[in-house]
């Protein structure tokens, strides 16, 4: 582990740290092995230790994810602050799961925004050259 150089009377030693456990060290001195009782204040953490108390398990009508469904048009919003480029639907228009619904540009990349399922356009919010937010309504789709 440690090796120190101790003087004691005029005489010098190498000494070896192997161990070192709570008190009690093991040394190596001048190539002979000791035990020795290291006496010294213990100090303790004034950081408290944290004792949660056990979680019960979830019960079985706990568990289960219940799915919201919309009666009404669901919103396709904008997922970055960015600019339109191109839009490739219109209202009426039927679409399915992973079409392109428009092209947008954010943080100098040009990012496409798919449709998460399938269904129709029933209104388009933005134009070409728009500027949008973070969340802005882009696309109300059926």
């Amino acid at each position: 582990m440690k090796t120190y150089k101790f003087t004691i009377r005029g005489n010098e030693y190498e000494v070896e740290l192997k161990q070192f456990e709570e008190n009690l060290a093991r040394i190596e001195v001048n190539g002979t092995l000791y035990e020795v009782e290291v006496h010294r204040e213990m100090k303790t953490s004034k950081t408290p230790t944290l004792v949660r108390s056990e979680v019960p398990p979830p019960s079985r009508s706990d568990s289960k994810i219940k799915k919201t469904i919309s009666s009404g048009p669901s919103a396709v919003k904008a997922p970055l602050p960015g600019n339109v480029m191109q839009i490739y639907v219109k209202p009426g228009d039927a679409v399915k799961r992973g079409d392109k619904l428009l092209m947008y540009e954010a943080m100098k990349m040009e990012n496409l925004v798919l449709a998460e399922k399938d269904g129709k356009i029933v209104a388009v919010k933005v134009h070409v050259g728009d500027a949008v937010l973070q969340g802005d309504l882009l696309i109300e789709m059926d």
